[in-house]
């Protein structure tokens, strides 16, 4: 959980979302993804695991994709999955909930596209994406794996 993952060319990068959220960003071009495990929506200045935050686990995902392109701008795209509410006792708005608003405001003041999103609900869900091809399995328990 918190954890943060970037690759090249080849492999798979996966978690474990409940109320966290799997981001992933991705060049399938380029063949470079990343995925992130954001816990919460904000960091308040914690700065040890930055893959934990969306505020800092974007960024930081960036600068590590980015290491890859040798100074070349490239277009990102994203993906996300996750923010489900697991527990009856939560209330309206969810730690879930805030968690999808935040990776979504973040990835659109960089202009970065989401292109799929599987979000909400009351099961978590297990999430695969595929660093050549940037495409996303997320996998929920009861239901049939979906690939975006």
């Amino acid at each position: 959980m918190g954890e943060l993952g970037v690759g090249q060319t080849d492999g798979l990068l996966k978690t474990f979302v409940g109320s966290c959220v799997g981001v992933t960003i991705f060049n399938r071009r380029r063949k470079l993804a990343g995925l992130a495990h954001v816990m919460l929506p904000e960091s308040r200045g914690q700065s040890s695991q930055p893959g934990k935050f969306a505020d800092t686990a974007i960024p930081e995902m960036l600068r590590r994709l980015e290491k890859f392109c040798g100074g070349e701008t490239v277009r990102w795209s994203a993906k996300i999955a996750g923010g489900a509410k697991m527990f009856a006792f939560q209330a309206d708005t969810t730690v879930g909930d805030l968690n999808v608003a935040a990776i979504e405001h973040i990835l659109a003041e960089l202009d970065i596209p989401i292109l799929a999103k599987c979000c909400g609900g009351k099961q978590g869900r297990r999430i695969a994406v595929d660093v050549a091809t940037g495409t996303m399995t997320v996998e929920t328990i009861g239901a049939e794996p979906q690939r975006f």
